[in-house]
């Protein structure tokens, strides 16, 4: 059996649910091995964000090299990238190793409202990464920005998607969680449009879902999936994850990356189900 590398370059999450964190879980709970890039550090929990500190640049490519050139890569996925320095390098090392399977999760606000991103580096996560990956995935407001227009529905979604196609990048997820009615995220190969759509789920523990989301994109990428294969069952690991999210601290809680693996050892043992947490809230 070929475990399949899948590599996370990312902020760290102290609060365990979304950044470095959460890829590594989902990349472990879908099969294959999780190696990482730390490119800053937070002290964060449920509650938001309470201070950031960005990792050296040198240290950031030391990290990419010693990953690359011993254990190598098959695929891999960026998220929280604060400033221009670190984005350009971590650009400049895809195309050092040839990384072909890049998923750029175009992370700029935490779930708290926090900002996670400078003003000045979202033109060279345009002009820089976003050329270079193989899936780009936006939420609303993410796609908002890198589109220049307002996206109020499918049309706008389907619209913005064909706009951020044009900048560079292969395939296109728009994800459609903070509109309102069934969770319907929408992907554009550059001649296609594809909906993937699940029931919204009423839960406020939601923290980390874009990191999960990506992460699992990168590992079907990894394991030889066709991006549409690995986007569907991204789509329906991640809904399985917000199902059974734990309820944990004040805020927004995190997804339970382990669900479908607990599910199984559960069905393997003739055992219950895992039981969801009744929430009031619903997630965006």
């Amino acid at each position: 059996m070929r475990v399949h590398r899948v590599l996370t370059i990312a902020g760290s999450d102290s609060g365990g649910g979304a950044g470095i964190q959460a890829d590594l879980k989902t990349i472990t709970a879908l099969g294959g091995f999780g190696m990482s890039v730390i490119t800053a550090l937070t002290a964060q929990n449920t509650l938001g964000v309470q201070g950031i500190h960005e990792v050296p640049a040198d240290f950031v490519a030391m990290q990419f090299d010693a990953v690359a050139s011993d254990i190598g890569i098959d695929a891999a996925k960026t998220g929280m990238l604060a400033s221009m320095e670190i984005m350009r390098l971590v650009a400049a090392k895809v195309r050092q190793y040839g990384i072909e399977k890049l998923v750029v999760d175009p992370v700029m606000v935490a779930k708290g409202g926090a900002r996670l991103i400078r003003e000045d580096a979202v033109e060279t996560l345009i002009k820089e990464l976003i050329p270079l990956a193989c899936v780009v995935t936006p939420n609303i407001p993410e796609a908002e920005v890198l589109s220049g227009m307002k996206i109020a529905g499918p049309e706008d979604m389907r619209t913005a998607a064909a706009v951020i196609h044009k900048l560079g990048a292969r395939h296109v997820v728009i994800k459609g969680g903070h509109l309102s009615g069934a969770a319907t995220d929408v992907l554009f190969d550059g001649r296609r449009f594809y909906d993937f759509s699940t029931e919204r789920i009423a839960t406020g523990d939601t923290h980390g879902t874009g990191c999960t989301f990506s992460a699992a994109i990168a590992t079907g990428l990894a394991e030889g999936k066709s991006v549409h294969d690995a986007v569907d069952a991204a789509k329906k690991y991640i809904q399985e994850a917000i199902r059974y999210a734990w309820r944990i601290g004040g805020g927004h809680g995190p997804t339970n990356h382990f669900a479908p693996v607990f599910q199984e050892i559960l069905r393997y043992r003739g055992l219950a189900e895992l039981k969801s947490v009744p929430q009031e809230s619903v997630t965006e």
